[in-house]
């Protein structure tokens, strides 16, 4: 038997005494470890306007220092990033870059509505103003507030963390559920009244 290698006995036998593994090996399911390295290395895709985009740079700093979780990358190029940080308001001429970045985000991703404006559209109610990025895009976490603290976005990345190794799967099988595959409310035809 090669040296460092485990015993694999057939015979029952031999079953019943327990396993013995060098103490570098660790066994766990495929989905767990893919879970893992998922929700650790989270590279989010700022996607800043106004009061938010500033608590979101403070986010990043030495004083509340994202990277702490994982998610210190921040890339401006949607074909690198996993984590998509909407956090400001939107009007409706920036809604189809909007959603052009989301679309060429690759699977899995993920979306983070930060602060009041981008999650109902604040104090903006006009029509140029979008009234929730939830309408166009799929929100996994909403940070409440105008303008969000720091540490408000930080425990809405933990959270989502805690979703993906909940939730995720090597395969994707999560992406496939009804509930992620509904029509956006915003292109739902409304029945006349």
């Amino acid at each position: 038997m090669a040296k460092g290698s485990f015993p694999m006995a057939l015979n029952p036998a031999a079953a019943s005494r327990p396993l013995e593994l060098p103490e570098n090996v660790v066994i766990t399911k495929l989905d767990a470890l893919a879970n893992w390295c998922r929700k650790n290395s989270l590279w989010p895709m700022p996607f800043a306007t106004a009061c938010c985009g500033i608590e979101l740079m403070a986010t990043g700093a030495s004083r509340h220092d994202i990277a702490r979780f994982g998610a210190e990358v921040f890339r401006f190029s949607p074909r690198q990033c996993d984590l998509m940080i909407v956090a400001g308001r939107v009007v409706m001429k920036m809604l189809p870059v909007l959603q052009r970045i989301w679309l060429q985000m690759h699977e899995p991703k993920w979306c983070i509505s930060m602060g009041a404006c981008a999650s109902t559209g604040g104090v903006f109610d006009t029509y140029a103003v979008v009234q929730g990025i939830d309408r166009f895009l799929p929100v996994d976490m909403y940070v409440p507030g105008c303008p969000p603290r720091p540490e408000q976005l930080i425990q809405s990345i933990i959270d989502l963390q805690d979703k993906i190794q909940r939730e995720g799967t090597l395969s994707g099988r999560e992406f496939d559920t009804p509930e992620r595959q509904q029509p956006n409310r915003a292109l739902v035809e409304l029945p006349i009244v």
